[in-house]
């Protein structure tokens, strides 16, 4: 027994070593408020941080020797004792490998190593999950014995439309009800609701702040369920569809609207608060409009609806079909929290008044239909064909038509008139005359008064439930589904092929049961999340692979309603550095929720958990006395995160359970398994796989592929569940967009991630030392580059061009014009300063001219008219002067030139002036013809 003492007393000596991190770094500053002068960001930083790492190695080869040392005392001990336990040493030393020591500081790196020897099962209970019983088992609306899995497939009417605010691909099938005009996108009442938002009204954008999924309008309302499509399980085939409805007639249904209601549906779960803000759904009920024949006892419709199972029982459907029709309702949302009792109350009416309004319009229902163009199934635009009116149409699924059937008669006059009255007459009338609601709408949903706290918004909501609405925290008023993750989903022959392939170091298509071996049915319409099959007999959404963990939730984009923009976001994650992220699976479980989902291990001294820390510090809300802080200024009010938690407040044994980070996989919503049997016998077969990754990765892996992320461990910024939008590397090494099956080159990158920095030619490619190494070009060689190789030689020849015919012309005048013996160098400079100082005289004297004639118009002259006729006689002096120093043969022309400018000249000025009598006119016209005779002699 003294030597079992020795070795527990051994074993139980703690060791120092750690794998390097900033964690260090903080712990050794002694406190939040005690930095210790250290640097936390820059060169200096990164500087103190290698220092840090490379003692840190010191340290743990040391321990390691401290433990080889250990371990060889512990075999002496048990050599020397009777030997009861032979192999302890051995077993407590398993993890360690002789060639550790030797690894270099970057392939230090990983995660969750203290949990290595752990299978699956151990760790869901340590993390408190439930890894042996699943949701329960759904019941199927037939009641047939036969009928082992239920579906969504069905026959109905469509309400879609097609909007400027919606989905650019919705169909435009509903030319009666405006149906945008009964949802509230501004989020006006709304305060959130479930990931798929408004299933009517057009759709989602892409780019919709609410960052809701971007289906295209779904609306509709069931006539017939025809259940699953597999008729090996109950089910009917689509063909067997086709031909029972191709084989009935029935004539165009007309559908009259009756209410809208809330409440039903899923209530909210995301907490144990009663006062947490209720949640429901949004349902537009409507009727069928039955017609009768003459001494008939059945409707139309209940005639076809009897015809209809008939054909689909001779065609041999399955029993999985209903017996009895649905009630006719339109599914508007779920999942929806509003701010408030009296908010609710407020949309209730305005939808309702609009309801009010369309039963005015159309008093004996109406036939839905449209004038427009479509094609069924979604996609082939090449086979667009007229829409019509009457239609019924088979829905795979709530957002795929596969195919339209039409009515076997036209519409009555009657019914054409009320089904184009909408699009081609001036309906403002009924809106103006429709002032109240004849009807009743209340009794649906909780009639208590109630008022969503912001403030009793907590931590731990980030982890939410996905087929719920959101609680905001205060001074944000709409909800965001936008989020930053790790992208996980891959390509395979039975997914859709616009999946992106982001990650083959797990094969996640093992944990679908494609084959519904173990599930009955799922709660919502959307089937596996990391891949739905085409043609899936479920008749689930057809999703491709959206397999992620998501990290943080950055809320909205709409900086008006609180959030931050897009761009901003960006900008900040760029400048976050971060390791590479690697991650481990634990286990695979059922959540509170009913949800299926892949756990994994929450590390908080890892990459990741270091990343979660820095995210909250920079970019979290102003939480419990805790403000972020960024180097841009930029922030929101609607993140899912407080500013002041951290890795080492969230599940797992790690941490506390008060904060968020839970890094998880969600594989399906609401899943019904067949029996708690079955729910064990698939969460088993699911663990197993995980424990053979355990095994395969035992301190994590960052994952990537050959194209996306050679490195691995990279961030993904999801607009929604949906659409991946831009991918970070770790270490500043650049980000670059990656949507749509798109990808662009990295467009940030601060800093070198090779060592050497722009020397390096590994980092060439890198922004900074591309700036570096390349010269800055002036405009004017860009603008010259511009130009190409034919503008250039156009710009060249002009100019050469020009140059000749200004050399050809000064030879012309040289020739004419230059002196006797003088130069054509000499000649230039001599007319080049003569026309200069023609330019200056000219502009002196007509500046003097200016000058004396503004005097005159003044009266700045006290006899004007004798300064008029003193400016004659200089005038006439002046020419009489010039025509003396003039040849003789032109002294005659000069004088009459004279002449006629100095009557002119004068005209013009008395006219403007003065009006002088006529013997004076005719004396100073006498002194100057006189003057000019005698000039003549």
């Amino acid at each position: 027994m003294k030597s079992l003492a020795l070795i527990a007393a051994a074993l139980l000596q703690p060791a120092t070593a750690k794998i390097a991190d900033r964690s260090r770094i903080v712990e050794a500053r002694g406190g939040a408020y005690q930095d210790n002068g250290r640097p936390i960001a820059g060169p200096k930083y990164r500087n103190t941080r290698w220092s840090d790492a490379k003692e840190s190695i010191h340290e743990r080869n040391a321990d390691i020797q401290k433990n080889h040392e250990r371990k060889i005392q512990i075999e002496q001990i048990l050599k020397s004792d009777s030997g009861a336990i032979t192999n302890a040493g051995s077993a407590s030393f398993a993890g360690e490998r002789d060639e550790d020591r030797d690894r270099e500081l970057g392939q230090y790196t990983g995660c969750c190593s203290n949990y290595k020897k752990y299978y699956a099962e151990d760790l869901c209970d340590l993390y408190g999950a439930n890894c042996a019983s699943g949701g329960g088992s759904g019941d199927n609306n037939s009641g047939d014995g036969d009928c082992s899995m239920d579906g969504l497939s069905f026959i109905g009417i469509s309400f879609s439309v097609n909007t400027s605010n919606g989905n650019p691909y919705s169909y435009q099938l509903c030319d009666q009800f405006p149906m945008e005009n009964i949802i509230d996108r501004d989020y006006n009442y709304v305060m959130s609701m479930d990931e798929d938002g408004w299933l009517v009204g057009g759709g989602y954008k892409t780019f919709d702040y609410s960052g809701k999924m971007p289906y295209i309008d779904s609306s509709h309302t069931e006539l017939i369920r025809i259940g699953n499509m597999d008729p090996d399980t109950g089910g009917t085939s689509i063909e067997t569809v086709y031909e029972a409805m191709s084989s009935v007639s029935f004539s165009p249904i007309s559908v009259f609207p009756e209410y809208l209601k809330g409440g039903g549906g899923h209530n909210s779960n995301d907490g144990d608060d009663d006062d947490e803000t209720p949640s429901g759904d949004v349902t537009l009920v409507v009727s069928i409009v039955e017609t009768y024949n003459d001494n008939d006892s059945y409707s139309d419709y209940d005639v076809f609806l009897d015809n209809l199972f008939s054909a689909m029982s001779d065609a041999g459907g399955g029993p999985c079909m209903d017996d009895d029709d649905t009630d006719p309702h339109v599914s508007m949302s779920r999942g929806v929290k509003f701010k408030s009792s009296y908010h609710s109350e407020q949309y209730m009416y305005e939808a309702n008044l609009e309801v009010a309004v369309w039963q005015a319009m159309y008093p004996n229902g109406v036939v839905i239909g449209s004038n427009r163009y479509a094609s069924f199934p979604p996609g082939q635009s090449g086979s667009k064909t007229y829409v019509g009116y009457g239609n019924l149409y088979f829905f795979f699924d709530r957002a795929n038509i596969t195919k339209a059937f039409a009515p076997t008669r036209s519409m009555t006059d009657d019914e054409s008139y009320y089904s184009t009255l909408y699009m081609s007459a001036d309906v403002s009338g009924f809106y103006s005359n429709t002032t109240e609601i004849d009807f009743d709408y209340g009794g649906s949903g909780d009639q208590s008064e109630w008022e969503h706290n912001p403030y009793a918004w907590k931590a731990t909501s980030a982890m939410h439930d996905m087929t719920d609405g959101w609680d905001l925290p205060p001074n944000c008023y709409q909800e965001g589904e936008t989020f930053l993750g790790i992208p996980l989903s891959s390509k395979s022959d039975s997914k859709m092929q616009s999946t992106s392939t982001f990650q083959n170091q797990f094969d996640f298509e093992n944990f679908i049961d494609y084959n519904y071996t173990y599930v009955k049915e799922f709660g919502t319409n959307h089937g596996w999340l990391i891949g739905e099959e085409i043609g899936n007999a479920i008749g689930s959404i057809v999703d491709k692979d959206t397999a992620h963990i998501p990290i943080f939730y950055s809320g909205t984009t709409n900086v008006e309603m609180g959030g931050i923009t897009l761009s901003n976001f960006i900008k900040v994650v760029k400048n976050i550095k971060f390791g590479n992220l690697y991650i481990k699976p634990a286990f695979v479980f059922v959540d509170d929720n009913g949800h299926v989902k892949l756990q994994f291990e929450a590390d908080p001294k890892s990459a990741l958990g270091y990343l979660y820390d820095s995210l909250c510090k920079e970019l979290g809300i102003t939480w419990n006395y805790n403000s972020p802080s960024n180097n841009y200024g930029l922030y929101t009010n609607c993140a899912m995160h407080s500013a002041g938690d951290r890795a080492s407040y969230g599940c797992g044994p790690n941490g506390s359970g008060a904060g968020g980070f839970c890094p998880q996989m969600t594989i399906a919503y609401s899943v019904k398994f067949k029996s708690d049997d079955y729910a064990a016998a698939y969460l088993s077969l699911c663990n197993t796989y995980v424990d053979y990754w355990r095994s395969l990765y035992p301190t994590g892996v960052a994952v990537g592929t050959n194209n996306f992320c050679p490195n691995g461990g990279c961030l993904g910024l999801y607009l929604n569940r949906y659409d991946l939008y831009s991918v970070f590397k770790p270490d500043l090494g650049g980000s670059w967009v990656e949507y749509n099956g798109a990808s662009l080159a990295p467009t940030m990158s601060p800093a070198p991630t090779w060592p050497g920095g722009c020397s390096e030619p590994h980092n060439f490619h890198l922004d900074k030392c591309f700036q570096k190494r390349s010269k800055r070009m002036n405009s004017s060689s860009v603008a010259w580059d511009s130009l190409g190789r034919v503008g250039q030689a156009s710009v060249f020849l002009v100019t050469f061009m020009a140059s000749t015919l200004a050399f050809s012309l000064f030879i012309s005048r040289a020739r004419k014009k230059r002196r006797r013996g003088e130069s054509y160098l000499g000649f230039f400079l001599r007319d080049t300063f003569r026309l200069k100082k023609k330019k200056r005289r000219g502009r002196k004297s007509s500046r003097k001219k200016k000058k004396n004639l503004y005097r005159k118009l003044k009266g700045l002259d006290k006899d004007l008219e004798k300064s008029m006729l003193d400016d004659k006689s200089r005038r006439s002096r002046s020419s009489r002067s010039r025509s003396r120093g003039g040849s003789r043969s032109k002294s005659g022309h000069s004088t009459s030139d004279s002449k006629s400018r100095s009557k002119s000249r004068s005209g013009k000025l008395s006219n403007q002036t003065v009006t002088p009598s006529s013997s004076s006119r005719r004396s100073s016209k006498t002194r100057s013809k006189s003057r000019s005779r005698g000039v003549i002699v």
